[in-house]
């Protein structure tokens, strides 16, 4: 399923994160070889749901104080209403997705994540998707919306939910490894 070797991935996430779209892919980058680090505003754990109810916490790794875009070779950022809404407020997140992106390094978001993507100013002219509820979300701030379980546009993959995590930790895998083969820059 892909050979990350040892790729340094950073998955950002607060309290209300759809706990199995960051455990997921989770498991799968490290599966295929990648580090990876669970990167939060504050250190200890963080609160995941299952839609609306709590479920299981995390471990935070490192916080957003601790880190740099450039230690990292991939972003992954898991949706859940509650932490993309918190998360793209935060100034320190949407430098860290634009400053990634810049660099096009490659960068998977679902559910609600792409939020964070529009608050960071890099969906225009982009193809993706999301939760259904925020594709005005996406449009409006230019970018072309699609109903499709997983969408890779250049260094972006998207996908819409929890039912198509299969779909999209097979294409998060595939689209990182691009880069870890790539030649660097």
């Amino acid at each position: 399923m892909g050979d990350l070797h040892k790729m340094r991935v950073a998955i950002i996430a607060v309290d209300g994160f759809e706990e199995s779209e960051l455990t997921e892919p989770k498991k799968a980058l490290e599966k295929a070889g990648a580090k990876v680090d669970v990167v939060s505003e504050k250190p200890g754990e963080i609160q995941g749901f299952k839609h609306h109810d709590k479920a299981g916490k995390v471990k935070v790794d490192r916080t957003l104080d601790e880190v740099r875009a450039d230690e990292y070779e991939a972003l992954m950022l898991p949706g859940g209403a509650l932490n993309a809404d918190h998360a793209r407020a935060l100034p320190k997140v949407r430098q860290i997705i634009s400053e990634m992106d810049r660099a096009r390094k490659p960068i998977a978001a679902i559910c609600h994540a792409p939020w964070e993507l529009i608050s960071a100013e890099v969906v225009t002219g982009r193809k993706l998707t999301s939760w259904p509820t925020i594709q005005d979300d996406v449009r409006n701030a230019g970018g072309n919306w699609v109903d499709e379980e997983c969408v890779v546009d250049q260094n972006l993959v998207t996908s819409r939910g929890p039912k198509d995590l299969a779909a999209f930790n097979r294409e998060m895998v595939a689209l990182f490894s691009k880069q870890a083969v790539a030649p660097a820059r």
